[in-house]
């Protein structure tokens, strides 16, 4: 985003949510409420362009620092973002200047290695929002450093990364909120709520719709570019294998090299996966088969090796089925199908067939599900990000666990994970939700984790 584009869209959300347009000078700096947040924010592209505006927009929150390999740059979704460490260190300030209403503000700190914000003694909390083979190296060791951390999605790279985020969460007491933000979502929650309280009668299937590949591969042959003046390229690999660089190794076209990445099952499959879990009442385990149908990948030799085209199912313990397939754009969602009807989410939408199914109240003895934001009374797509993070904010401040902690993440991002291994491998396999462990199958449990570039490790 240019930085009047910036403005715009968090002085916006900050009015969606509520919030006074002007704030005392005194909630800056050694002045500020014991009770204010200081937030570390770890990535600059473009996922940046609306997680950041949702911290800035909380009244208890003071980003303190961004990080970013990149100094500036265009080149990330679409050719008019321009982002990066330093536009992102002017939109803070920008933005803080606004509200205080009076004069500059340069309170907010850019560096390149994120460690220097992980190690601030007065940093409470750090958003993670880089490729995926960084998510756990970070997490570990911002929870080592006493930080609470919000996750952007996908959890992890692998199963083997998220155990291990789990376990320095765990063990060092700290919040984790995954950014998938659908589980804040009015329309998410009413769709699970029907299936957990069996207005669908019995769950046959689950159809899941992911939009295709937003971005074509350089084919093989493809050449190695210059490394831009300005931007850390061995950083930005850190633990991945090295690699010459491209353009479209990079940025926002990561999600497309299983390296770094999983394709849209983890970018847009760990959104559906959500939804899905929930309503089946599965957070705390997965499917235990997998089968590959029509899945299709890139030629060898392009840069891109993630799954183009995505097609395999999936089938719980209790014999519910799940169908995944890529689709149109447009069509975006899940579909439950039971033996009394069916409902469809696509995005912030609900349907149902029948229609009637919607107008269904949930008892006072029935299952109701957590609510993210308690205030908000009606079903907004565009509110369900900025309630995601307000949800993190008030587990950090509670000490509870947010809507979306580690185990959960952990879980849906695993049949991500599975979902792709199956495709690679093109057959079927047994998988232990238990032990976390393929049956009888060593190559397969061989891609359950995968090696550290020197000096990065768990």
């Amino acid at each position: 985003m240019q930085r009047r584009q910036f403005l715009k869209a968090s002085l916006a959300s900050t009015a969606a949510l509520g919030l006074p347009s002007l704030v005392p000078g005194s909630v800056f700096g050694q002045n500020a409420p014991s009770g204010r947040i200081h937030v570390g924010i770890i990535g600059c592209g473009n996922q940046s362009t609306v997680d950041l505006p949702a911290f800035l927009a909380l009244p208890d929150v003071q980003v303190t620092a961004v990080c970013d390999v990149n100094t500036a740059s265009y080149g990330y979704r679409d050719k008019t973002q321009f982002l990066g460490r330093k536009p992102g260190q002017d939109n803070v300030n920008a933005f803080y200047a606004e509200k205080k209403g009076a004069g500059a503000y340069k309170g907010c700190d850019a560096c390149t290695d994120f460690r220097q914000i992980i190690d601030r003694k007065d940093i409470d909390a750090v958003a993670i929002i880089v490729p995926d083979h960084w998510h756990a190296l970070m997490t570990v060791m911002a929870a080592k450093a006493g930080k609470d951390i919000y996750c952007e999605k996908p959890l992890a790279l692998t199963i083997a990364d998220g155990q291990a985020m789990i376990k320095a969460v765990r063990e060092n007491q700290r919040i984790l909120q995954m950014g998938s933000h659908f589980r804040s979502g009015g329309a998410i929650r009413q769709a699970a709520e029907l299936v957990r309280n069996g207005r669908l009668g019995q769950i046959q299937r689950v159809l899941v719709f992911l939009p295709p590949n937003n971005a074509k591969t350089p084919g093989p042959g493809w050449k190695p570019m210059p490394v831009p003046k300005g931007f850390d390229y061995q950083t930005w690999l850190g633990p991945a294998p090295l690699a010459p660089y491209h353009i479209d190794r990079c940025l926002y076209r990561f999600r497309f090299i299983l390296d770094y990445s999983g394709g849209q099952v983890t970018n847009f499959g760990t959104h559906a996966f959500n939804c899905m879990q929930w309503a089946l009442g599965t957070d705390n385990t997965t499917p235990i088969e997998f089968e590959n149908l029509a899945s299709e990948f890139p030629a060898k030799g392009s840069l891109f090796t993630t799954a183009t085209t995505i097609n395999f199912r999936a089938r719980y313990a209790n014999g519910v089925e799940m169908l995944c397939v890529s689709s149109d754009p447009d069509l975006f969602g899940v579909r439950f199908e039971g033996t009394e009807g069916s409902l469809r989410l696509h995005y912030g939408n609900l349907s149902a067939d029948p229609p009637g199914l919607l107008d269904s109240r949930i008892g006072p003895n029935e299952i109701h599900l957590p609510v993210s934001n308690p205030e908000q009374k009606e079903n907004n797509y565009k509110r369900y990000l900025p309630d995601h993070v307000a949800n993190f904010i008030a587990s950090v401040k509670s000490r509870k666990d947010p809507i979306l902690p580690v185990e959960v993440a952990h879980r849906m991002t695993s049949i991500c994970h599975l979902g792709n291994i199956t495709m690679r491998l093109n057959r079927k396999l047994a998988w232990d939700p238990a032990k976390e462990r393929f049956l009888g199958d060593d190559e397969a449990n061989g891609m359950l984790s995968r090696p550290m570039r020197a000096p990065w490790h768990l």
